[in-house]
């Protein structure tokens, strides 16, 4: 069972098609997905989106995932994608240090905000942030994970509880610290108040009905998809047009199904500015 929460598996890299000969590796685009879920299952739900934007194109889009989110972060600072999708820390860092440019934001279950929230099971008899004094908190992502650590955490320091108030564990991903409370490994999760919607959860053989969300946050602006700083700008142009109207049609609500998403949002850099606050309590605290 500790497995879930320290499982470790070597870097992933998918391509979404057979590479022709043809096609040099610097031409080929390559769209960094954070490890919010399982590598196999990012590289599968998101594959679509690649196909759709190759043929649309006419440039090959390939999808590009890590193990974790430190390796991920690694491959944001060292380059290593033009497009990528993460969370609202990583935009912001990036925004400063490299210069990536917000082009668009998720939208999942209709929703175009994300709250952090804590699981635990409904037989626990935790019902509130200070049942949570002396627990084993197990945090989905790490340190860098911006809903699902940092916003949790602010939630706790707000309601009173210090670091040494409880035990702090962490796990892959959410999932899998949603996984780990069912399995009884932690009293309760730091994820997002959509992680007992995700259907990885089901597959997994976890009833959601013995879970239950505690201390959900304020709402934050949606995860954002950026671009190098630089991307040519007509190019950069056409791809937030294809992911903002991917909505618009059968296809393209079939293809953002499968990512889990109801839609793609256009934003912009103000956007986050909500976040930024947020870090700024953060950085009081740390």
């Amino acid at each position: 069972m500790n497995k879930i929460l320290y499982s470790i598996t070597g870097f992933v890299l998918f391509n979404c098609f057979s590479v022709s000969p043809v096609v040099a590796e610097e031409d080929i685009v390559k769209i960094g997905i954070f490890p919010r879920r399982n590598a196999a299952v990012t590289v599968k739900i998101f594959k679509p989106i690649a196909k759709y934007l190759t043929q649309r194109t006419g440039r090959k889009f390939e999808i590009v995932t890590a193990k974790n989110f430190p390796v991920f972060w690694e491959n944001v600072m060292s380059g290593g994608y033009d497009i990528v999708h993460y969370n609202q820390l990583h935009y912001i860092e990036s925004n400063i240090k490299k210069g990536y440019q917000v082009i668009a934001q998720n939208e999942e279950f209709t929703s175009r905000n994300l709250r952090g929230a804590f699981v635990v099971r409904k037989d626990s008899g935790i019902n509130s942030i200070h049942d949570l004094k002396g627990k084993k908190i197990i945090f989905g992502g790490g340190k860098k994970a911006f809903i699902a650590y940092m916003t949790n955490t602010i939630t706790l320091r707000r309601a009173g509880l210090k670091s040494t108030d409880y035990l702090t564990r962490f796990a892959k991903n959410p999932p899998n610290a949603s996984i780990a409370v069912y399995l009884k490994q932690g009293d309760a999760g730091g994820i997002g108040d959509i992680g007992l919607k995700i259907p990885f959860l089901k597959k997994k053989g976890v009833n959601v009905s013995e879970l239950k969300l505690i201390g959900v946050s304020d709402p934050f602006p949606h995860l954002p998809w950026a671009v190098k700083k630089t991307m040519d700008e007509n190019f950069r142009n056409t791809i937030q047009q294809l992911l903002i109207n991917l909505g618009k049609k059968p296809l393209g609500k079939k293809i953002l199904k499968e990512a889990g998403m109801t839609n793609i949002n256009i934003a912009f850099d103000k956007d986050y500015d909500s976040s930024r606050a947020l870090i700024d309590d953060f950085k009081k605290e740390y």
